[in-house]
């Protein structure tokens, strides 16, 4: 059988929750607002599959840009690179 490549491999312990908070998470995750030019963190939630960015950016910091729809526009450096990647608020973190 061929190894797989796709989008969520090597993944098994990244997009795994801890024992204590399984299941769906706070409702009050989902209607989380941040304003623009705020830096927030990524923690993907693996029990929300929609507006779930690309596991590489699990535990970056990125900089909130704009919201669009549901979702917020972000921008992320990958490497020396500056990315924007859209993402639900269940994926998202306030940075204290």
């Amino acid at each position: 059988m061929p190894v797989s490549h796709g989008v969520k491999h090597k993944t098994r312990q990244k997009l795994r929750k801890k024992v204590r908070e399984r299941g769906l998470s706070p409702i009050t995750r989902a209607v989380q607002e941040f304003e623009p030019g705020v830096r927030v963190h990524i923690k993907i939630d693996p029990s929300v599959h929609r507006g779930m960015p690309n596991p590489k950016f699990h535990g970056k910091t990125a900089k909130v840009l704009a919201m669009r729809g549901r979702s917020f526009r972000l921008e992320v450096k990958d490497g020396n690179k500056i990315k924007e990647i859209f993402v639900r608020p269940e994926h998202l973190l306030p940075q204290n």
